[in-house]
């Protein structure tokens, strides 16, 4: 078996992440990502979220708590109104679908290492073991 550096993992990771770059879910979210950008409507909403947000900051800072609470609940106002734009919804799906693939390869990596580590040294993958804890006493020796 041959061993890695970890510059050689890394060249395998970007190019992983190249693949990834390049999937159908990467390009949807680019593209809900570019109508969201040109959407007058959103960019007038997130410029009164913005607005508003430093307001709330001074508010705080001055401790207007009555204040605050009603900027506040203006700035949740405003954003339910984003998040149903119907392209704002296309869009956060999107981040949901990317960070998805992103997991799954994640989880698949750690798994994989796990599995190989656990059969490499003779263990059981079904019990999660690996085989240094096999000359422990019945019972336990305390080691683990």
């Amino acid at each position: 078996m041959m061993n890695y550096t970890k510059e050689q993992i890394l060249d395998k990771a970007r190019e992983l992440a190249k693949m990834i770059a390049v999937t159908d879910e990467v390009d949807f979210f680019k593209r809900a990502e570019a109508q969201i950008n040109g959407n007058p409507t959103v960019a007038r909403l997130i410029g009164e979220i913005k607005k508003l947000q430093k307001q709330a900051v001074n508010l705080q800072h001055y401790g207007k708590a009555e204040a605050l609470k009603e900027t506040e609940a203006k700035i949740d106002e405003l954003m339910k109104e984003v998040d149903a734009i119907p392209v704002v919804q296309e869009f956060k799906q999107s981040q949901v679908d990317v960070n998805d693939i992103l997991q799954m390869v994640s989880h698949t990596i750690s798994n994989t290492v796990t599995d190989e580590i656990i059969e490499s040294t003779g263990g059981d993958v079904l019990k999660g073991t690996t085989g240094s804890q096999e000359g422990c006493a019945p019972g336990g020796c305390g080691c683990h």
